[in-house]
């Protein structure tokens, strides 16, 4: 389901060149930006108020609407924020397939961001099981994310790196696709975020926030 679709298109070359530049970490308001896998919007929502517009971000959630609502009880009152700033809200955007999405099929992006991809609670997190729905996960969402890059795009994934997150083996999940390239693992902060809380995201505590210990943000861009 589509909230809002106000996606920018090229527009004018001479009026872009003169809007002024905004910056959060790793993110510009002149960046297309598509954020994957959002719970409550509250990132989106960040980096919207640090612009001061979200015109270019694309914000989707593998929720329906009415889900969205229900199991999180900022998401309603963000996504009118959202909303009021430009964004593009989508519903029901699988990771893996997302390049077959009515409206972002043919759309090219500066920045692709999951933050904290989660398979959902199938068993205990060090479970081979688990850990490996886990990377099926990260997996299809590389391989869709790398088809939906600008030609100096970047992917952004942030990862909790201690054991038994660490299994997950993110940088080998990349290497899988011979297009891929690691740029950085940028160490991750919540404080460089006002406002971003992470959720569960699944079961019964799915709006909880949970501790995120050590984690990065992987970079890749494609290769050369």
């Amino acid at each position: 389901m589509v909230r809002v679709n106000l996606l920018r298109n090229n527009g004018d070359a001479r009026e872009e060149e003169q809007e002024e530049e905004k910056l959060i970490k790793h993110y510009s308001n002149l960046h297309k930006i598509l954020l994957v896998g959002e719970g409550d919007f509250s990132f989106s929502a960040c980096l919207a108020r640090a612009f001061g517009s979200a015109i270019n971000i694309v914000a989707t959630s593998l929720d329906s609407q009415a889900s969205s609502k229900m199991l999180y009880k900022s998401a309603s009152a963000t996504m009118e924020i959202l909303e009021g700033l430009g964004c593009t809200i989508l519903h029901e955007v699988n990771a893996r397939t997302m390049t077959r999405h009515p409206v972002l099929q043919g759309k090219p992006f500066d920045r692709i961001v999951f933050n904290f991809p989660h398979a959902g609670y199938k068993g205990p997190d060090h479970s081979d099981s688990q850990i490996q729905r886990h990377r099926d996960l990260v997996r299809g969402f590389l391989r869709s994310a790398r088809s939906m890059l600008t030609k100096n795009g970047e992917i952004h994934e942030t990862h909790k790196t201690a054991y038994p997150f660490s299994k997950w083996e993110i940088e080998k999940l990349a290497e899988e696709d011979e297009e891929l390239r690691l740029v950085e693992k940028a160490k991750f902060s919540e404080s460089d975020y006002p406002g971003y809380v992470n959720k569960r995201g699944d079961g019964l505590w799915c709006d909880q926030k949970f501790p995120i210990g050590q984690c990065s943000t992987y970079k890749f861009a494609l290769r050369d």
